[in-house]
């Protein structure tokens, strides 16, 4: 376990800012009894703003509540957002962690650049999460598989209506304590392959965690919940026949004979940070993946023949979660035997492990907030 950086001295960079009310311990107690994802949020909010020729000033911690927008707020007319997502976790001790940060960090500011908006320092990103946790540090909630959701994000907030870029942005860190993605917990997923819809094309935008991806995801989601399925797969948009991306989460499909492939990374796909630490800690078992185009065709052939033997998603709010279903139009296969399969519960053993501090943490993946 390592800390590259004094988080006190990272927090201090959003000093708080006025007096915050503190919601009472009975209903702060009651929101960690009955965790959800993404519902209840904690005290304070971290901000910042930039603005064209000055860069990024006014950085605080203030009482987290509704924002003020003029209706010509940029955002609103032409979608120049950015967003991240990670966890703060409680480890046995009462000490709390977040994982690979920094890697959230770098991927905001190449969301950043694709969205033509400003850079965020290094420093600043993980000094508003130090400053955040510190502050709301008992709504991280020690129940088993639970932690504290960070969401940072960035967006034009300047008021005009024109195609440019905004010449005003804020960035704001809300945190929402939440339990397991999947109500389910650790259970395999049905999954609907969308082949009438596409997340992303070449040039597009695919490769950044923006809210118009997700906003593209919406639809062919509905859809697969009306066929019964908990999340949509989507085709790559040039030829409608290799795997992509779930609509939150990158897949992988591991071999009856040990061998796994995940898509590769080809401007279409989000680099994921859980994504590239499965990959690390299959190598570490002496596993090498295989990034590569798997065309959908190939894999249901695998499923029918047996020479597929799991298939799973990873991302940072499900962390690691098994597919037991795959179905599409003309296509409806089980995978596995209705459990999850072994390299799976490894996985998903071997990473949650780390982050709660179960494990040793041989790549220092984790950094102390408190």
């Amino acid at each position: 376990m390592t800390s590259p950086a004094d988080p006190a001295r990272l927090a201090e960079r959003f000093p708080v800012r006025g007096e915050v009310a503190r919601r009472p311990a009975a209903e702060r107690e009651a929101v960690l009894e009955r965790l959800s994802f993404g519902v209840d949020f904690t005290d304070h909010m971290a901000r910042a703003i930039h603005t064209h020729g000055q860069g990024w000033h006014d950085r605080e911690l203030l009482a987290y509540g509704p924002l003020t927008l003029s209706p010509a707020t940029s955002v609103l007319h032409y979608g120049q957002e950015i967003f991240e997502g990670l966890k703060a976790y409680r480890h046995a001790d009462g000490s709390i962690w977040t994982f690979r940060p920094e890697r959230n960090a770098e991927r905001f500011n190449r969301s950043a650049r694709r969205l033509a908006l400003p850079e965020l320092p290094v420093e600043d990103f993980l000094g508003s999460i130090a400053a955040l946790v510190s502050a709301d540090r008992e709504w991280v909630p020690s129940t088993p598989g639970s932690s504290l959701y960070l969401r940072p994000f960035a967006f034009a907030s300047e008021a005009f209506l024109g195609v440019r870029s905004a010449h005003e942005v804020t960035y704001l860190v809300i945190a929402s304590p939440v339990g397991p993605y999947f109500a389910k917990g650790f259970k395999p997923v049905a999954i609907w392959v969308s082949t009438d819809y596409h997340r992303a094309g070449p040039g597009g935008t695919g490769a950044a965690k923006t809210a118009g991806n997700y906003a593209a995801s919406l639809l062919p989601q509905d859809e697969a919940a009306a066929q019964g399925c908990e999340q949509v797969c989507f085709l790559d948009a040039a030829t409608n026949t290799v795997l992509e991306e779930l609509g939150g989460m990158n897949i992988f499909v591991v071999g009856s004979d040990g061998t796994v492939r995940t898509p590769a990374l080809t401007g279409t796909i989000l680099e994921g940070v859980t994504r590239s630490s499965v990959i690390q800690l299959l190598a570490d078992r002496g596993r090498s993946v295989v990034e590569t185009q798997i065309p959908l065709d190939e894999l249901l052939q695998g499923i029918r023949s047996g020479d597929v033997a799991e298939v799973f998603a990873c991302g940072t709010a499900a962390v690691v979660t098994p597919i037991g279903r795959l179905a599409g139009k003309g296509f409806d296969l089980a995978i596995g035997d209705g459990e999850p399969g072994a390299v799976t519960s490894e996985l998903h053993a071997s990473l949650t492990d780390i982050q709660y501090g179960r494990a040793d943490d041989p790549h220092g993946w984790l950094h102390r907030l408190v």
